[in-house]
């Protein structure tokens, strides 16, 4: 099945996303134009869902590539001394890009990926051998060679979510009920998400599967996304608050846990939306199964530990006034608020990928499904 929104595309050039900021209420596309707009959707969670930020971050660098371009001749042949400023200034627009959200590390990913590309463009045009022509390039050639390396990240995220959405059914059994904290359904990608796309996949064969939904306070993200994506798609899902989901377990009512990643660690440890380590915590108290769904591109071999995953802090006024009509705490009060917590991997019966379901030990077989044993 593929994804029943259009969450991202490019029209004339132009990147058109959808703005998860103004869900429920309305569907908004807006428009990015220049890097800064990238930037900023991806900062403010215009654009959000690990693998959607870096489809995003994909095409985000392809736009500072025709800015840095701007002006030129597309069918010009560079010089030397000009792919050397290119070079400098398109570093510099990856840089910023890449400090939108320091967690996630698709967005890292992708603006990598894009460099890496963009360094092999470079080593193409660079002979050893003096009796040979210097190969040439035009803004055109390099335009199109980087947007078909964002094409690459989006089609990959398109195949990842459908493979995770099967492998996710292996765990289903017709009338379950799981819990899930956050969004990471077709909102979160381009596909059909991760944990929903199971949820879909196996109703659509007559589960009859029931969704638990977490509130995922202060941004709601459960409440605004992950329940208007299901009521959509007529999936019978409850919403809860946060603080409800230990009484839900304790009464018998979930059957399974299945949560979105944003940074996986070599060893399994995993950050996520906060809240999700407790949901863990209470899952393995009540002898419920917790499972993380997300594509290898989420597991970070680089980072060792959760102790290493840098956790954004976002603004306070998230918790004191958003959503609410009026200010919801005392005018000047202290206020920690940071976007995601990180659950042990002790607490993981399971990491649904693309390429299968990892089972502990993970420092052992993370390693052996991302191809990097020793």
């Amino acid at each position: 099945m593929g994804n029943m929104f259009n969450t991202i595309e490019i029209k004339d050039g132009v990147i058109t996303v959808l703005d998860q900021t103004r869900l429920p209420r309305e569907e908004v596309y807006l428009e990015a134009r220049t890097t800064e707009d990238v930037w900023d959707y991806i900062k403010r969670l215009v654009v959000r869902g690990a693998t959607l930020i870096g489809v995003t971050a994909g095409y985000g660098m392809w736009l500072a590539m025709k800015e840095v371009l701007s002006g030129a001749q597309e069918n010009r042949e560079l010089e030397a001394e000009e792919i050397m400023v290119i070079d400098m200034a398109f570093r510099e627009k990856a840089k910023y890009l890449d400090s939108a959200r320091p967690t996630a590390v698709n967005l890292s990913y992708a603006v990598k990926r894009m460099l890496g590309r963009w360094e092999r463009i470079m080593d193409s045009l660079v002979s050893d051998d003096p009796s040979c022509a210097v190969p040439y390039i035009t803004p055109l050639e390099i335009l199109d060679a980087l947007f078909e390396e964002a094409q690459a990240i989006r089609d990959e995220d398109e195949y990842s979510s459908k493979k995770k959405g099967e492998y996710g059914m292996e765990i289903l059994k017709p009338g379950m009920t799981i819990l899930t904290h956050c969004n990471a359904g077709a909102l979160a990608s381009v596909g059909c998400g991760g944990i929903l796309a199971s949820v879909y996949m196996a109703n659509e064969q007559g589960y009859g599967i029931k969704v638990y939904a977490d509130e995922t306070r202060p941004l709601l993200q459960g409440a605004r996304l992950t329940a208007w994506e299901l009521h959509k798609n007529n999936v019978d899902v409850t919403l809860i608050c946060d603080n409800m989901a230990s009484t839900v377990m304790k009464q018998g009512k979930i059957d399974a846990v299945i949560v979105g990643c944003d940074r996986m660690a070599a060893n399994g440890d995993a950050a996520n939306k906060i809240g999700t380590s407790g949901v863990a915590i209470l899952a393995k108290e009540y002898g419920i199964p917790f499972y993380f769904s997300l594509p290898t591109s989420t597991i970070d071999m680089k980072t060792a530990t959760g102790d290493d995953i840098e956790i954004e802090e976002r603004d306070p006024d998230e918790v004191t006034e958003k959503w609410y009509a009026e200010r919801m705490a005392p005018e000047c009060i202290n206020v920690y608020n940071p976007a995601f917590d990180v659950t042990d991997h002790k607490y993981i019966t399971g990491i649904i990928t693309e390429k299968g379901i990892v089972y502990p030990p993970y420092d052992v077989n993370l390693p052996k499904i991302m191809g990097v044993e020793e």
